[in-house]
């Protein structure tokens, strides 16, 4: 079973979850955080071991763009997943929402706004946040998961200026409300400003 997925296969993959989404004619439309967006917007050329979903989008009566949470996928999508993980050989949750937790605490400001939007397949439409959102949730779990972390490694090849690291710091110390955490967040901040130089 591959449980790495470099991006030619990332984008194979999604293609044939849309292409199964448009002949069942259940059409989807998620956004997604992680390796996998960085992957997709060209940041890091690593492979990723899955898809993580952090919400859905649907239109509401206006026409306006929402998010919801991301679980419970539709039926469509989940049959869809498996299908893909069967025919690629993936893990069967190779598109997962384990991040969706994130709503517990709050998602990161303007998150919608900082999204583009792909279509693959004619069935799947994938929001991939962008470069603040990703600074905010990448300092966030380098904070949370130590220096030696894929999500340092992740945030240093995002090269945050400053001015971008102390806005996202903004949102992530408002996590968690242990009294180190400040501290923590401070010292990954420092640490990826030293790395630029």
């Amino acid at each position: 079973m591959n449980t790495d997925l470099h991006a030619e296969e990332l984008e194979a993959a999604l293609r044939a979850l849309g292409e199964l989404l448009a002949v069942a004619d259940e059409p989807a439309a998620v956004v997604v955080v992680g390796g996998a967006t960085l992957n997709l917007l060209g940041v890091v050329r690593r492979a990723t071991n899955d898809v993580d979903v952090i919400a859905r989008a649907s239109r509401d009566a206006t026409g306006t763009l929402r998010l919801e949470r991301a679980e419970p996928f539709p039926p469509g999508l989940t049959r869809g997943i498996r299908t893909v993980a069967r025919d690629f050989g993936l893990s069967e949750d190779w598109m997962n929402a384990a991040v969706e937790a994130q709503w517990a605490t709050g998602l990161p400001p303007g998150l919608l706004e900082d999204t583009t939007w792909r279509n693959y397949g004619g069935g799947l439409d994938l929001g991939l946040v962008g470069r603040r959102t990703l600074i905010a949730l990448k300092l966030f779990t380098a904070a949370d998961g130590g220096r030696l972390s894929v999500h340092l490694q992740d945030l240093r090849a995002l090269s945050p200026t400053s001015s971008e690291l102390e806005s996202a710091a903004v949102w992530v110390r408002a996590q968690d409300a242990a009294p180190e955490w400040t501290s923590i967040v401070q010292d990954v901040s420092r640490h990826v400003e030293r790395d630029r130089f």
